[in-house]
Parts: C-alpha cells; sequence; structure tokens
C-alpha cells in the first residue's frame, strides 16, 4: 500500500535552538566526542603491542572506512538534515524496523561508553590527590563518575550554547597538552636525553608492511573505535546555522584533524620510547592500558600530573558531547512515533531535548551503578563489547546512503562516488570489523569473563543489540506506535522537521512568531 506524505510540525522544526552553532562550534563538538586523549591512552599501547612500528600506518588505514562512512552521513544530512541521523535515514532507506534498530544501536553506543567515561574520569580524579591511592576505592570512584554524569546532563539540559562554550575550553586544553607532549618528546629526542631515541623511518607508514593477518586485523579494529564520535556533530544538524551543509563539513573535518592528532602523537611516542618490551619501551605489556601513565614522570618531571588532567578533562568532555546525539535522537524516534510521545519533550527557554537528556543521564548512571555492583569485570567485558554497537550503526548507514540514493547513483559522477562507492566499501569495512570483532569476542580468552559458555564480551555486545529487538516489539504492542510501524509516520517522502534556509533567516529577522 503507497504512504503519502505527512506534515509533522511547525516550519521551525521540533523546536530545538535553530542556528545555534557555526562550523567551528559543531567541529570543536564533533572533536570533543571522540575523547582524543582518553582514546590514545586506552588504544595506542594495544595497537603497538599488535604491529609495532606499523601502529602509525594502522590508524592511517582505520581512517578510511571513517571517511567514508562520514560521505555517508554528508550526503544524507544534505538531503535530510535531522537530529535521528541513523533511526531516521535507516526508516526512509529501508522501513521502521530496520530503522528502530539503528536508532537503538546508536542509544547502546552511547550508554555503555558513558559508564566507561564516568569511570575514567573518577579514575583520573582521585589520581591526582596523594600518592593516588584513593583511585582504587572503587564506591568513591563510582559516586564520583556518577556525579561527572549528572553533572554533563546538566549542562546538556542547559542548552547547547553554553556546552559549546564550555567544549571551546576543554577541547583547548586537552589539544595543548597533547601539543606539550609531542613537544617534549620530539625535544628530547633531538637533545639525545630521551630514553630510547629512535629516528623516524618511512616504514612506519607503509602499508604493506604488516606481516601478520591477525595482528593487523586486530590492530586495525581497536584504531576503527578510537574515531568513534565525530558523528555528534550530525545529531546536532538542526542546531547548526545551515543544517544540510555545515554538520557534514564539520564530520569530514572532524575526521581529518582526529587522523593527524593520532598519527602525530604515534610518532612522537616511538621517537621517544621506541618499540623496546622492557622500562617505558612502547612494547612493553606491562605499559599498554595507559602509556601516558607510563611515560609521564621521565618525560614530563614535575609537571607530569598535566597529563593526568588531560587524560581527566578528555572522559569528562566527552560525558557531555555522549549525550547529546542521543538525546537528540530518542527525541527524533518520539516526533515520529517511535517511542513514547514524553520524549518528544522540549525545553521552553534552553531549547533542548529536556526529558530525553534527562533520561540519557540516569540511564547511564543506573547502568554504570548496576555493572560496578554486579562485577567489575562485566562492566569491563561491556566496554569491550561497544565496538559491536559502533560497527552495526554506522555500517547500516552506509547502506541505508547507497540505497537511499539508489536512484540518483548514476546521474553523475560525483554521485557514483560519494553516494555509492565510498559508502558502500565504508560499510562493507565496517560489516567485516562487526563479524570478526564477534567471532575474537566469542572466545572464552576474550575479556573478562565468561558467560554461558562463551566469552562475555561476545554476550554483553550481542546481547544489548539483541534486547533492542524485543524492546521494539514490545513498542509495537502498543497503539500509539503503529502510525510509525506502518510506515505512516516517517518514510521515504516523509517531509524533514528542520527550518529550510528562508525560515531559518526569517526567524533570524522576526518574521516567524
Amino acid at each position: 500500500m503507497a504512504t503519502s506524505p505527512v506534515t509533522l510540525g511547525r516550519p521551525e522544526g521540533k523546536g530545538l535552538a535553530a542556528g545555534t552553532l557555526g562550523l567551528w562550534g559543531s567541529t570543536v563538538i564533533g572533536l570533543a566526542s571522540t575523547a582524543p586523549v582518553y582514546s590514545l591512552v586506552a588504544t595506542l599501547g594495544f595497537v603497538v603491542l599488535a604491529v609495532g612500528a606499523q601502529a602509525p600506518i594502522a590508524f592511517i588505514i582505520a581512517f578510511v572506512p571513517m571517511l567514508f562512512i562520514a560521505f555517508a552521513y554528508r550526503e544524507l544530512n544534505n538531503a535530510v538534515p535531522d537530529c535521528g541521523t541513523t533511526f531516521t535515514w535507516s526508516t526512509k532507506a529501508f522501513g521502521p524496523w530496520i530503522g528502530w534498530l539503528g536508532g537503538w544501536g546508536v542509544a547502546v553506543a552511547g550508554t555503555i561508553v558513558l559508564a566507561n567515561l564516568a569511570q575514567i574520569a573518577g579514575i583520573y580524579f582521585w589520581s591526582l590527590f596523594g600518592d593516588g591511592s584513593l583511585a582504587d576505592n572503587v564506591p568513591l570512584v563510582t559516586a564520583t563518575g556518577v556525579f561527572f554524569i549528572a553533572l554533563m546532563t546538566w549542562v546538556s539540559w542547559r542548552g547547547v550554547e553554553i556546552g559549546e562554550r564550555i567544549q571551546n575550553v576543554l577541547l583547548t586544553i586537552q589539544y595543548l597538552l597533547l601539543a606539550v607532549f609531542i613537544v617534549a618528546a620530539l625535544w628530547q629526542f633531538f637533545t639525545g636525553t630521551a630514553p630510547n631515541p629512535t629516528p623516524f623511518d618511512l616504514s612506519w607508514l607503509n602499508p604493506l608492511g604488516f606481516t601478520d593477518w591477525s595482528a593487523f586485523t586486530e590492530a586495525i579494529l581497536l584504531a576503527i573505535f578510537i574515531y568513534w564520535g565525530w558523528d555528534t556533530c550530525l545529531a546536532l544538524n538542526e542546531e547548526t546555522k545551515d543544517p544540510k551543509r555545515i554538520p557534514g563539513r564539520a564530520a569530514l573535518l572532524t575526521t581529518l584533524i582526529l587522523v593527524f592528532t593520532y598519527v602525530g602523537v604515534t610518532i612522537a611516542a616511538m621517537m621517544y620510547a621506541g618499540l623496546g618490551t622492557t622500562g617505558v619501551g612502547l612494547g612493553n605489556e606491562a605499559n599498554a592500558d595507559d602509556i601516558f601513565l607510563a611515560l609521564k614522570d621521565d618525560l614530563l618531571g614535575p609537571l607530569a600530573p598535566l597529563l593526568l588532567i588531560a587524560v581527566l578533562i578528555s572522559a569528562v568532555s566527552s560525558t557531555q558531547t555522549t549525550i547529546l546525539p542521543t538525546a537528540r535522537g530518542t527525541l527524533s524516534m518520539a516526533v515520529y512515533k517511535a517511542l513514547p510521545q514524553r520524549f518528544r519533550t522540549v525545553h521552553p527557554v534552553y531549547k533542548t531535548p529536556s526529558f530525553s537528556t534527562i533520561v540519557m543521564g540516569i540511564v547511564a548512571s543506573l547502568y554504570y551503578i548496576g555493572m560496578t555492583l554486579i562485577s567489575d569485570n562485566i562492566l569491563q567485558d561491556s566496554i569491550l563489547s561497544l565496538g559491536l554497537a559502533i560497527a552495526f550503526y554506522y555500517a547500516l548507514t552506509g547502506y541505508a546512503c547507497v540505497w537511499y540514493f539508489r536512484r540518483d547513483l548514476f546521474t553523475s559522477g560525483r554521485n557514483l562516488v560519494y553516494r555509492g562507492i565510498l559508502p558502500l566499501l565504508g560499510a562493507l569495512m565496517l560489516t567485516y570489523a562487526f563479524i570478526q570483532s564477534a567471532i575474537d569476542m566469542y572466545d572464552v580468552d576474550y575479556g573478562y569473563t565468561v558467560l554461558l559458555g562463551v566469552g562475555g564480551t561476545f554476550v554483553v555486545g550481542v546481547g544489548s543489540l539483541a534486547i533492542g529487538v524485543v524492546l521494539m516489539f514490545v513498542w509495537y504492542a502498543f497503539p500509539t506506535s503503529k502510525p510509525f510501524f506502518r510506515g505512516e509516520r516517517l518514510n521515504r517522502d516523509t517531509p524533514v522537521l528542520v527550518p529550510d534556509e528562508g525560515a531559518y533567516q526569517r526567524s533570524v529577522d522576526g518574521g516567524l512568531s
């Protein structure tokens, strides 16, 4: 049965603060969402253990699928600048059932990573005091993490403009401290005072230098997911000054800045510490959990706490920006009746998805507390499983781009490349990443726990996505959901609920009531 387009709201969209963010503000929020400092802390050591001197090229190769999916986001956003992003686009491309699961994938990833960021913020906060032993106090760290979630939930509820101002400050501090790390490492290399000065070698950037396929895939899978978070600037598309263009440009700019950041820090660390398996060497397994912690005293001396502060700021900053896309995703789902209508509540003054934001903070806090009470090992396994949700909804977005624009792909060379070939390649790469990650996680030796006779990480990762299927059918049982699941509320022809450029300009000029 054919469906007809419907008009769902006022011309100014869903009631969010239209015209708040420019290109720089969107880019800052996208960068902050990736938590660049913490991402390096958590990943760099393990990538070096896997592929040694090929770590820099591993980060570059992992950037490729992110760039391809960023093109998919840009093209879809140009056509459908809706804050529901993956949910809205997948629904328009594949229908309500797949679209709902795409929205769930975004929510799962956000909830899990918030627990991780809160724990890291708590640990690094208390590491700054005394001998650092307070960081081992689980109740204290948990309470501190919940406090940071509550604080950043309030910032997100208070308005995207105040959030942007805070992120400008926090991101500036992060990059200044990364610059201090790079300058100090290179200075000691060139002055000969580095513990293991290792001259830069072009082979570090050789994509053909990998000798072990399993080690290569392990490193790439690790590196792929440190780029996650750049899509937050797309979720804020309805709050930008140019919803169709700025978010896509910000996403591409974010990914480019990230690849230069990760490769630059990696090369500096390798030149300073080398790849040895003892002492501060990056090949030392004892250093893999936290490279910065291993290097800070020798590298910066009395200024060593600056690196701890950098990780703390990175985690707290990303806590706030992680709340933003999930809250806006659930707002969009509620507008189209894919969730209860309460989730579509927008604060009349601050123009934020108030109910969705508060629920996100509460759910993330309860998840973090619950996992901590059950077992810290299960919490860690849930964090390791994060990659499955990320690969799922990124790949789905790539496929949605190809299918949504399928009739336009051969109308021009540009459309074929940016709407077809590159998004499809990105989606296929991430599909492989999903499958390979699931296979690895199934092994009982993967992660920290064994559940149901298989790796606990696999159970938690696949189980969290499977819960979405259950909840989708639960919501389907409610009569108010039927317009969505019948394709009446959101379909390919549904007009987007954001202002066009003329409407935005009229609102600026005071022409809209």
